[in-house]
């Protein structure tokens, strides 16, 4: 083989390393989907949390799924002396990445709204449809959270919906442990 036919070659593999899509990609920082979500808010104080073993037990019975973290992100969303609610900071897996979502839940325990920060995967980054997080609003941890029932499903982004509605429901039982007394 001459030296003309082996440059085609070594060429194949630089074409497809550059051809691989990026597809992380940072939506929101915390400080942003703070204020899109409560933005009457004038301050956001962290309201740090140890979650003891007998309450992570306590999540998993009331949302079905298990909470990672004993330490989950949490801020008080105030105005003045008031609280208006929360915002938590979450990860949940999509197909193969994490996707980082913030959750504003009222003081008493509605889900105010839901804001993507970071998407990791390839496919599904359909979650942050205005229309789809707009269908947690309002929800309360006594509320279903099926996908394809309560909480619709997107073609294509599957594992991403049902990972966030498990999500969010497991937000909503941290929210009935923890912060609702406090």
């Amino acid at each position: 083989m001459s030296n003309r036919n082996w440059s085609h070659l070594i060429a194949v593999p630089v074409l497809v390393a550059t051809a691989a899509p990026a597809s992380a990609t940072d939506y929101l920082s915390v400080a942003d989907a703070q204020h899109a979500l409560i933005p009457q808010a004038q301050s956001f104080v962290p309201f740090p949390v140890t979650l003891s073993p007998a309450q992570l037990g306590q999540i998993r019975k009331l949302s079905g799924v298990p909470q990672r973290t004993s330490q989950p992100s949490i801020w008080r969303a105030m105005q003045g002396r008031t609280t208006l609610g929360w915002v938590l900071v979450d990860e949940v897996v999509g197909k193969h990445e994490f996707i980082t979502y913030a959750t504003a839940i009222s003081p008493d325990g509605h889900v105010l709204g839901v804001e993507i920060l970071n998407y990791r995967e390839s496919h599904g980054g359909e979650v942050r449809n205005l229309a789809w997080r707009a269908r947690f609003r309002g929800k309360t941890l006594g509320d279903k959270f099926k996908l394809n029932q309560d909480i619709p499903n997107i073609s294509g982004a599957t594992l991403s919906c049902r990972n966030i509605t498990d999500g969010v429901k497991r937000l909503l039982a941290i929210h009935s442990l923890v912060l609702a007394a406090a």
